[in-house]
């Protein structure tokens, strides 16, 4: 019995070489993510260069109906940010400083030229 192939990328056209869907494809979306648990980090700075080698080949290959930047964006990145845990969203007011000194203190920030604080 062979092994299963490995679900690795085609270059320049980027496609699966065990399945032939666009890679990366479902199963080596799910390879990836478990090889990176403990370091999404490091799953995303890995990604990031696989998406700029992506658009640069699939660009030369077709320079006039290659794909759009977001598809690539979502193709490489999207699928692996973390996303927000369905929560409700922070109630209005939620991160405004209040203003005891602590929360001015809070919310200035160092002014290059004159080396002094400046509220935002």
């Amino acid at each position: 019995m062979t092994p299963p192939r490995p679900h690795l990328p085609i270059r320049p056209l980027w496609l699966c070489r065990a399945c032939a869907a666009p890679w990366p494809c479902a199963t080596a979306r799910l390879t990836l993510r478990h090889e990176h648990t403990h370091d999404r980090v490091a799953l995303l700075v890995y990604l990031g260069g696989q998406l700029h080698d992506a658009a640069d080949e699939l660009y030369r290959l077709n320079p006039h109906d290659g794909p759009e930047p977001r598809q690539l964006f979502d193709r490489f990145l999207g699928w692996a940010l973390i996303r927000g845990t369905g929560s409700s969203p922070p109630p209005p007011g939620a991160g405004v400083p209040d203003n005891s000194p602590a929360g001015d203190r809070a919310c200035c920030v160092p002014n290059p030229a004159t080396n002094e604080d400046q509220t935002r």
